[in-house]
This record gives C-alpha cells, sequence and structure tokens, in this order.
C-alpha cells in the first residue's frame, strides 16, 4: 500500500475522530528503504493523547505519536531546547493528512517557524564541555593499544564531533542516521571524513580521524584540557 494511503488507514483504524494528523520521516522522501516506518503524527482534542505506540498495519512498522495541540507544544519545547525536535522535524516536513479544524495548519506554521529559525545559540560552556571531551578522547586514542576499546572510542569520537560542527553551525541536532543527515547538511563533507577516518583507525592508522576531529576543534578554539574546570552543585 502507499505509505500516504496506509497512514490514512491507520489513522482511521486507532482515531477516527482526530482532528488533524502528520506523515514524516524517510518514507515519503528518496531516502525511504525497505525498512522505513510510518512516523505518524496525530492531533486529538484529549484523552488517551498524550502517548506513543509502535505497531505493525498492513506490513507496515508505524510509530504512533499522539497528542493534544498543548502537548504538542509542550514535547517540542522541551526538545528545541535539547537542539533536537523530531516531532517538530516530523511536522515541518512531513505530509498533513487531513485538518477537520485547523489545527494541522497552525501545527504545521509554527514547526516550520522553529525549524527555519534554527536552536538557541550554545554557550561557551557548552563548547568547552564539547573540547574537553573530545580532548580527552584522542588521548585515549593515542595511548590505546585494545582494539574493542578502540572501537568505541571511535564510534564516540564521531558522535562528539558532529554534534560540535552542528553546535558550532548553529544547526539542528539528530540521533542515528539523522545525525548524519544534519551534518551533511550543516558541514558538508564532515560525515564522511569522520566515516573514513573511524574505518583508518580501526585498521590502525589514526591520524586521518585525528585531523577530522581537529579540524572541528580548531573552529571552537582547539583541544582544552589543561585549565578545565566545572564546580558540582554542594
Amino acid at each position: 500500500m502507499d505509505p500516504i494511503d496506509a497512514a490514512h488507514s491507520v489513522v482511521e483504524e486507532h482515531h477516527p475522530d482526530a482532528r488533524a494528523a502528520f506523515l514524516g520521516g524517510s518514507v515519503i522522501t528518496d531516502r525511504r528503504t525497505a525498512t522505513s516506518d510510518l512516523d505518524i503524527v496525530v492531533l486529538l482534542h484529549g484523552a488517551p493523547a498524550p502517548y506513543r505506540l509502535s505497531l505493525h498495519e498492513d506490513d507496515w512498522p508505524v510509530e504512533l505519536l499522539v497528542h493534544t495541540e498543548e502537548s504538542w507544544h509542550t514535547f517540542v519545547e522541551r526538545e528545541v531546547r535539547n537542539r533536537r525536535s523530531p516531532l517538530m522535524r516530523m511536522c515541518a516536513n512531513g505530509v498533513l493528512l487531513f485538518d477537520r479544524d485547523g489545527v494541522g495548519a497552525r501545527i504545521s506554521a509554527q514547526a516550520k517557524s522553529l525549524a527555519a529559525a534554527g536552536p538557541a545559540p550554545v554557550s561557551v560552556k557548552e563548547i568547552d564541555d564539547g573540547r574537553y571531551a573530545l580532548t580527552d578522547l584522542l588521548d585515549d586514542l593515542a595511548g590505546c593499544t585494545d582494539q574493542g576499546e578502540r572501537l568505541f572510542i571511535c564510534i564516540e569520537l564521531a558522535r562528539r564531533t558532529a554534534e560540535l560542527s552542528l553546535a558550532l553551525n548553529s544547526a539542528w541536532n539528530g540521533g542515528g542516521k539523522w545525525l548524519a543527515r544534519c551534518l551533511d547538511a550543516a558541514a558538508p563533507g564532515m560525515s564522511a571524513r569522520l566515516h573514513n577516518g573511524v574505518r583508518q583507525a580501526l585498521a590502525g592508522r589514526a591520524s586521518p580521524l585525528v585531523a577530522a576531529v581537529d579540524e572541528v576543534l580548531d573552529q571552537a578554539g582547539g583541544r582544552l584540557w589543561v585549565g578545565y574546570r566545572r564546580s558540582g552543585t554542594p
């Protein structure tokens, strides 16, 4: 079944009284794969929203995200503070399946406005935290002799470098495949350099990965170790 038709069918079965619904995610793009699921945001007047449910319908894996208009704003505001909002992205870039009373149009406009504005500027403290973490990981990589440890050091280096690059570029963060996609959009070529660097580091040649990490660190002020200090709560 066509994904849009399938999404309509899912919403009609589970919430025939829904006010509006969106279909988002990879399934509506040219990046759709054989395992892409239906990411459906449903807007209700009230209970049982908010909730999320994973299920299979008509051979489709489905992620059903059910909200009221108020809970949508609450969840998105919380996600936006963390510089990463899948719910906002699904409604900004997704297909509005139907809109019975105008709530879909309001949510779509708000999501598009937030997405275009980008996340709040990252603080100097957060940048320095990222610099310190990457410096520490680079030291771990330089001294690593265990192949299993090297794997996870490299993975952590790639993830944290990507996140720091996105922060420096005032770009939205993402998780999993969306981290790579966000990075491709904000810093073209960096994802490929990190990928190549991790592969080579796991084969025993760390210099390409170190160079990619240092490229981002230099944009933030360089490596940071000596003098880094944080105070805890008494």
